[in-house]
């Protein structure tokens, strides 16, 4: 007995080691970047762009500490984490929180349980996304594999979009008049534009060994454009989007919507040398002359070791408008088929995206009688006032801040917009289905629209009009996005599962498009089980934007918090036992998970496993698992002591 309490006590403390607490320091400030023959002062984190990885595995808890040295107000959203029980750590302002305002600091801590991939981590505040970015990478935990054959190298490539004035400004100029903004002046690749632009002096250079296997992490952390992205000479089969893995797709283009980001592998199989990465617009808008397009093409060099970076051959790029190459990619992806799609739907909406015009706000004072405008069913959204969150307002009980009848369906044809803050409230664990209709109107382009707190399902998309008799739905295996691109004159169908409490904001990743309304905000109740129950917000959290709330928050900020306890790594079956017949870690003779039972519905929010099987319940329940564990170890460690004391 004595032995096999030791035993469990071992294993226990394994799983546990698994985990860690992952802690980083994010210094929001100013620099100075030398870029297309000007310098301009930017606003940075650690005084670099992009700005520092977080790199984590699966399960671990992070921490990071974000101290405001700018002279504007920022907030941080980790693009693509869950946030499982912790939505006043998502980050968008006065949704989720207020701002971080000039000379403060606030510690974000959540953690990863059942994520893998590439994510991104970005500002949530006015257009300081241009330069506040950087990659979040999610390993497998250690003993776990990738479902696709092991990279020998891994290389982030994160994509943006450089303005040589300050962005605050940009976007301020814009909405005092009413207009879109000033479209970039370049592409990046790594924080560089290439040598292709004027008073080019620097580009990056990935050194890559010949015959190896290459993992390119792509994000698209531009503002304003769908980006296309090709190696010259290479082949790309990608595994993963959104950090949800797919089916092996191969394709020699990678097409990516502002917020979305692609794992694809490469072979460096070509004749040794080097060659470029080049990145170019995807113009969606329709007509094409409604705003000026970016033109421009960004460089990288990737470069086989041994070899001279001089003259890199170039890739054949797609023509901006080459609406038929981006759609086969999107059309294109599939998942793994685990998670099963969850049924049957309880919330049935239909969400019509929409560009106008509003009358313009006392505020815009250069705004000439009529000011750009978006709506989702007619309803133009706008954050609340400066004086709470929403799920501030919401946690204390705050009337007037928003109101919960945002429509399922759009307003008959010929409403006018109309200025709210609408939510829609989901009760927990409802399955809800989205048809997500952009119509043909003019102008029209392809909006981005991500969803926070939550992974969706891609059940269907497609060009004209939304017909669903005619509609086949992919109940096998769709894949997995947070961000979806739904085309200009087209639809897209999203399924998820609201097992998530919080206020979880959707809205199209158009950065412009914000303000001018393109939004709302789902309010996801909490279930009746404590596991399924909001626990109460960190001291530190600020919801309430007064100043006895920030006081209250800045004294917790310096005073010892508990860490995020990293969630313990999913219970392996023997290696010997059987997996699904398309699983590669069963292929291989690697160790799987076999299914088991969870409290929620199968959901996206759930990993797609590589064996096809589902995670356990301490998985998707988070941090909190980790305590469970650590009791039931203290346990045996008690009942050990205690015989050896009567022994």
């Amino acid at each position: 007995m004595v032995r096999l309490l030791l035993a469990l006590a071992l294993l226990l403390v394994g799983r546990l080691a698994d985990a860690a607490t992952v802690k980083y320091t994010f210094t929001v400030g100013s620099m100075q970047i030398n870029q297309l023959c000007s310098t301009t002062s930017i606003i940075a984190v650690n005084g670099q762009l992009p700005g520092p990885s977080i790199e984590v595995n699966e399960g671990d808890a992070v921490e990071v500490k974000v101290i405001n040295n700018s002279p504007y107000n920022v907030t941080i959203h980790w693009h693509g984490v869950l946030q499982l029980m912790t939505p006043w750590a998502d980050g968008p302002s006065l949704v989720s929180q207020c701002p971080i305002q000039p000379s403060g600091s606030y510690t974000y801590r959540f953690g990863v349980p059942g994520q893998e991939g590439t994510l991104w981590w970005h500002a949530h505040s006015s257009f300081l996304r241009a330069t506040v970015y950087g990659a979040f990478i999610v390993r497998p935990r250690a003993g776990n594999a990738y479902p696709f054959p092991a990279p020998d190298m891994e290389v982030p490539i994160v994509l943006g979009e450089w303005w040589n004035r300050n962005v605050v400004d940009v976007e301020s100029d814009a909405l005092l008049a009413g207009q879109l903004p000033a479209q970039s002046d370049a592409f990046t690749v790594n924080g560089k534009t290439g040598l292709l632009y004027p008073c080019a002096n620097d580009t990056f250079t990935a050194v890559v060994e010949p015959n190896a296997r290459v993992l390119l992490r792509v994000i698209n952390a531009g503002l304003n454009s769908h980006l296309f992205f090709k190696v010259a000479g290479h082949n790309f089969t990608v595994v993963a989007v959104d950090a949800g893995y797919t089916s092996n797709l191969n394709t020699d283009t990678l097409v990516l919507a502002p917020g979305q980001t692609v794992d694809a592998l490469v072979d460096t199989a070509a004749a040794p040398g080097s060659y470029y990465m080049a990145v170019q617009a995807h113009d969606t808008m329709s007509p094409l002359t409604f705003a000026a397009s970016d033109t421009t093409t960004a460089t990288a060099i990737l470069q086989y070791n041994g070899t001279s970076t001089s003259p890199p051959a170039m890739p054949a790029m797609p023509s901006s408008s080459d609406a038929a190459t981006a759609n086969a990619f999107y059309f294109g992806l599939r998942g793994l088929g685990t998670p099963a799609v969850p049924s049957p739907v309880d919330v049935s909406m239909t969400i019509e995206l929409g560009l106008g015009q509003l009358p313009c706000d006392p505020s815009q004072t250069r705004c000439n009688g009529t000011a750009a405008a978006a709506a989702m069913n007619g309803v133009s959204f706008r954050l609340p006032g400066p004086q709470a969150s929403l799920l501030g307002a919401h946690a204390n009980g705050l009337a007037g801040v928003f109101t919960a009848d945002f429509p399922d369906g759009p307003p008959p044809s010929g409403t006018a917009m109309a200025v709210g803050t609408k939510v829609r409230k989901v009760s927990f664990n409802s399955v809800v289905e989205i048809v997500l209709q952009n119509p043909s109107a003019v102008p029209t382009e392809n909006h981005p629209i991500h969803l926070h707190g939550f992974n969706f399902f891609v059940l269907a998309q497609g060009v004209g009009p939304f017909t669903p008799a005619s509609v086949a739905y992919n109940l096998v295996d769709p894949v997995a996005r947070n961000t979806i691109a739904v085309p200009g004159g087209g639809w897209a169908v999203i399924r998820f599962v609201a097992n998530n409490p919080g206020m979880w904001f959707f809205h199209c990743h158009l950065d412009p498009h914000v303000p001018m309304g393109l939004g709302m905000v789902f309010h996801v109740d909490s279930g009746t089980t404590p596991g399924s129950t909001l626990p109460p917000p960190p001291a530190n959290w600020v919801g309430v934007c007064d100043a006895q709330s920030y006081a209250a928050a800045a004294a917790a900020e310096v005073a010892p918090a508990p860490a995020l306890s990293p969630a313990p790594a999913p219970a392996l079956a023997p290696a010997s036992a059987p997996g699904p017949a398309n699983s590669p870690r069963a292929a291989a003779g690697s160790p799987v998970i076999p299914p088991r039972a969870v409290d929620h519905k199968p959901s996206p929010n759930l990993p797609q496993h590589r064996d096809g099987g589902l995670p356990s319940s301490r998985s998707t329940a988070g941090p909190r698992a980790a305590g469970h564990l650590t009791g039931l170890l203290c346990i045996i460690l008690l009942l050990f002591v205690l015989h050896q004391h009567k022994a």
